[in-house]
């Protein structure tokens, strides 16, 4: 009986999804690039850190999501995932202008809602960037599920990554272009 439930431990931890290990397991060799405090109206939300094997080469968007890296926010205060997503297609829009169409906001409103959850001060939630394939998400290392749309998954990290991000000064400091 024991050698079956140890097997079938095995194969759970095999599958996917089901019994995944932390983000860190996703990208081994690691190491923080940067990191930054996000604000609004003068209150710390989060701190944010950018995980790569190796610094990007530029601060050119195309090359910073060029290969594989991890987006570990560490929050400070209480966020509900409602908020989380509806946050995250605002700024996703506002980045894109009127290019999304509604159905496929529909779909990524609904994407993000299976993987982004309720936070209190101190959890922390984390992307694994892939490219070309999407991203897994964590929550305080525990994964939470996947976007397996390449697209949605580059639109939603731009928010803190890309050229038309609202915070330019974290964005530089997750780069580790400043202190």
């Amino acid at each position: 009986m024991a050698r079956h439930l140890a097997a079938l431990m095995l194969a759970l931890t095999a599958l996917p999804g089901i019994a995944a290990g932390s983000w860190r397991d996703a990208l081994p060799q690691a190491h923080m690039i940067g990191q930054g405090n996000y604000r609004w109206l003068g209150m710390r939300i989060y701190e944010a850190q950018l995980w790569r094997s190796q610094p990007p080469v530029s601060n050119d968007p195309a090359v910073v999501l060029d290969a594989p890296f991890a987006l570990h926010l560490i929050y400070a205060r209480d966020i509900r995932a409602q908020r989380l997503v509806d946050t995250s297609i605002e700024e996703i829009q506002r980045i894109h202008g009127n290019s999304l169409s509604e159905s496929t906001v529909g779909q990524w409103r609904q994407a993000l809602s299976r993987v982004l959850v309720d936070v209190r001060a101190g959890d922390r939630l984390t992307g694994v960037y892939t490219p070309m394939q999407g991203a897994r998400f964590y929550a305080n290392d525990s994964e939470t599920g996947r976007v397996d749309d390449p697209v949605l998954a580059h639109a939603f990290f731009s928010i803190w990554l890309g050229p038309s991000t609202r915070d330019p000064v974290l964005r530089r400091k997750l780069l580790g272009l400043a202190r």
